[in-house]
């Protein structure tokens, strides 16, 4: 294959460089196919092609989006790289930041040691340093405090390698992390790799998924690999071990990375039979990296959703152990299981909405699980979309494959987890039964507006034939809640004014930022008219 992705540098290229990620979009999800023109994108990958779409931009994979001038809320890629590398069991993270940095610190430990006991590993706490810039170190220079971190770690963890993370403020005062890194390494004989995720690289966070693979796949996994034939990677986040048994009957053990991996864990990546995972947003750089050089292909394929997707991501993996007809036995033995039980909560689902507010490729998989429920999905919220997936497959067009398969979303909204927009959105469709959330911080601004939410916490849960039948029993729950929500929304204001609340386009700001010079600013009563929501 060509080559894509650059392993000689220490730097990953941005997702909206690369692939032309964009965090503002609205119409229907149909549209946005067309516009994202996957195809084409693909086959000039290469990125040196200009801009079709007349914006001006030298990137063939450039979405011309809408730009707000207001951003409420977001995360950044050195929280995901916190929240990735850090949960690596047997090695250290330190991050080269403010203290402020490591605020997410108690979360990301509870979500670890959630995710180590779904996997029956035993519980133990992130291994997180912070050099804890002070304003002298911003003025003088704080390489001597990032190397004596290091020694500390390394006389307290005896880790399998360090990892030194990039923050905003040492990016800004020009912190050589590169050089730091090779010199310790020599020191402390561990592999010790930087990661180059300060706040402001990307405007999406999802870069630091990127960033995270790039260091393992540049400096952890095997150099020389011994190929096996049992060991398929699947690229996940803190999710339950449901793809053991999808693949036990293709005689394959999972290797999960990266999330509460081991050093050896991820080393053995290079030598597996193949990568796959449960989010194209997620798995994708990482599996191209493995691929390219290492010669470790990437399953390309819908991802494993509904009996469409799950049928055709468990031939791709059989074809390459040579196992097809013993998969094809398997899906017609699993088709036959499940099917009685996803036609009883089909009737339990008639005239049932739905709606989904996640990342891009992992919101098109959960709602093709609620389409083959029998439920209604007239609007979602994506925090990002990606025109295109590192290795360009053919199959990983997800947002066409969930239009082609299970139709159109006329309210298709493309959001970096603006709050705001959340009353304006659901005024315009016909107020949904519940609301799949991904992000946990979102779910009470559903909630207060009367609407149950259900936070996926397990990423893995609609995931294969069981994973409908999961998901659907879970909602079943969530839905019966439904009185709780209304009394909360009956006594909770919302904190927005009545100017705001009165407007029909989420994006009005976005599309016409001069208005805001205009607006007298009223108190918001929060008075609306509940039968109207």
């Amino acid at each position: 294959m060509a080559k894509q992705i650059n392993l000689q540098m220490s730097a990953v290229e941005n997702r909206e460089m690369r692939l032309g990620t964009i965090i503002g979009w609205d119409g229907k999800a149909s549209d946005l196919v067309t516009e994202s023109n996957y195809v084409e994108r693909s086959q000039k990958f290469s990125g040196k092609s200009s801009c079709e779409g007349g914006c001006g931009s030298k990137s063939i994979c450039k979405l011309c989006e809408l730009n707000s001038p207001l951003n409420q809320e977001t995360m950044c890629a050195n929280a995901i790289v916190e929240c990735q590398i850090g949960n690596i069991t047997d090695c250290i993270l330190i991050q080269h930041a403010p203290i402020g940095c490591s605020g997410d610190n108690p979360w990301f430990n509870l979500a670890f040691n959630m995710g180590l006991s779904r996997r029956n590993k035993p519980a133990q706490n992130l291994k997180i340093y912070s050099t804890n810039l002070l304003e002298s170190d911003m003025v003088f220079g704080a390489s001597d405090k990032l190397r004596q971190a290091c020694r500390d770690a390394f006389n307290r963890e005896h880790p399998k390698a360090i990892f030194i993370s990039m923050a905003c403020a040492t990016a800004i005062i020009g912190e050589d992390i590169d050089s730091i890194a090779d010199e310790m390494e020599q020191e402390l004989g561990i592999t010790v790799v930087p990661l180059h995720c300060e706040g402001f690289r990307s405007k999406h966070w999802s870069t630091g998924f990127d960033i995270s693979q790039h260091g393992v796949v540049r400096q952890i996994v095997k150099k020389n690999p011994v190929k096996r034939k049992d060991l398929i990677n699947i690229v996940a986040l803190w999710g339950t071990d449901y793809f053991t048994p999808m693949l036990a009957p293709l005689g394959l053990k999972v290797n999960y990375m990266i999330d509460m991996a081991s050093y050896d864990e991820l080393a053995q990546a290079s030598e597996a039979v193949g990568t796959a995972t449960f989010c194209n947003t997620l798995g994708s750089y990482m599996a191209t990296a493995l691929e390219q050089e290492y010669g470790v292909p990437q399953i390309d394929a819908p991802q494993p959703y509904g009996f469409k997707g799950t049928d055709e991501w468990l031939r791709a993996i059989a074809r390459l152990v040579d196992k097809e007809q013993e998969v094809e036995e398997y899906i017609k033995s699993e088709h036959e299981r499940v099917l009685p039980k996803i036609n009883e909560l089909r009737e339990k689902f008639k005239g049932v909405k739905g709606f989904v507010m996640t990342g891009s490729a992992y919101a098109h998989g959960l709602i093709t699980v609620l389409r083959e429920l029998g439920i209604e999905v007239d609007g979602s919220i994506v925090f990002h979309h990606d025109p295109i997936y590192d290795g360009a497959g053919e199959h990983q067009n997800t947002l066409k494959e969930l239009v082609d398969t299970y139709g159109d979303i006329p309210h298709y909204t493309v959001s970096k987890t603006e709050a705001y927009q959340l009353y304006n959105i659901f005024r315009r469709i016909e107020k949904p039964d519940f609301v799949i959330i991904r992000h946990q911080g979102l779910a009470p601004e559903a909630a207060k507006l009367g609407i149950p939410a259900l936070a996926m916490g397990d990423e893995h849960i609609p995931v294969g034939y069981d994973g409908m039948i999961r998901t659907g029993e879970i909602l079943l729950n969530i839905m019966s809640r439904k009185k709780f929500n209304q009394v909360l929304q009956k006594h909770v204001a919302l904190p927005y004014t009545d100017w705001w609340l009165s407007q029909e386009d989420p994006f009005l700001l976005a599309r016409d930022p001069s208005v805001l010079n205009d607006v007298v600013p009223l108190n918001n009563t929060n008075d609306f008219d509940e039968e109207e929501f």
